[in-house]
């Protein structure tokens, strides 16, 4: 069966190590839209930083924040958030109770924060605080400083039934709402664009990748990707700084 949409993580799999796109991964990527075929960008990212990305790449969908914000084009047709009460009982518990962790949130597509970001994102700012004062408004994911598994499992006490914790990069853990997954998001997106989920070719590298590279017609993880990533792929292509994904489109696709 052809493939119709090409669905792709952004970091660590499309984006190379320096967070730049190769101009012949863009061509790529463009000469794929010109045939017609649905070109979505699937990342834990928000929207203001994934917008210079779209401007070489025009993609079809965004799936953001892991899938708790997903676009046709220009337009919002789902969010699934964490509620403005418990995201706020949330942040306030664990700076309570973990007063050095590291704690971000991201509400409205601002990102708050207790610490200098820049020593984990340099490419995002935020704005400082203790989390008395957040806006009384849904988070769409909230970012916890991790070391480890267990790390990320002391926190699951905090969750209500709705949400879930996932280690993200091997030091992040995002608590977010349980219908908030990349692979729930293709579903919609498919939908949306009346593609069969055989038709669709999937690319990543971590944990919040495997549920998609497992379900999509063919999975594809970077040789850069994690072990257990890989184990539920189709195939595995090169690593992201050697062009990977678009070297296995341009061999398999066009």
């Amino acid at each position: 069966m052809p493939i119709k949409m090409i669905v792709t993580d952004l970091d660590r799999t499309l984006l190379r190590t320096d967070k730049t796109i190769s101009d012949y991964t863009e061509n790529v990527l463009n000469h794929c839209r010109q045939k017609g075929i649905k070109i979505v960008f699937a990342t834990a990212r928000p929207k203001r930083t994934v917008k210079h990305f779209i401007e070489q790449i025009p993609s079809d969908a965004l799936i953001l924040h892991n899938g708790a914000a997903i676009f046709a084009g220009d337009k919002l047709i789902k969010k699934y958030g964490i509620a403005s009460q418990t995201k706020n009982n949330i942040m306030l518990s664990i700076s309570k109770d973990y007063p050095n962790a590291s704690l971000s949130v991201e509400i409205d597509d601002v990102l708050y924060a207790n610490f200098d970001v820049s020593s984990i994102w340099n490419y995002t700012q935020a704005i400082r605080t203790d989390f008395t004062d957040l806006p009384d408004k849904p988070a769409d994911k909230i970012i916890i400083g991790v070391t480890s598994m267990e790390d990320v499992k002391r926190y699951s006490k905090y969750l209500t039934d709705e949400l879930y914790i996932e280690m993200n990069d091997g030091k992040l853990g995002l608590i977010m709402h349980r219908n908030a997954t990349k692979w729930r998001a293709i579903q919609i997106i498919s939908h949306h664009f009346k593609i069969n989920k055989n038709e669709i070719a999937a690319f990543g590298d971590d944990y919040n990748d495997i549920e998609m590279l497992k379900n999509c017609g063919v999975g594809v993880a970077v040789e850069n990707a994690l072990d257990e990533a890989k184990a539920v792929s189709d195939f595995v292509c090169e690593s992201n700084d050697n062009d990977g994904v678009a070297r296995w489109i341009e061999v398999n696709v066009l």
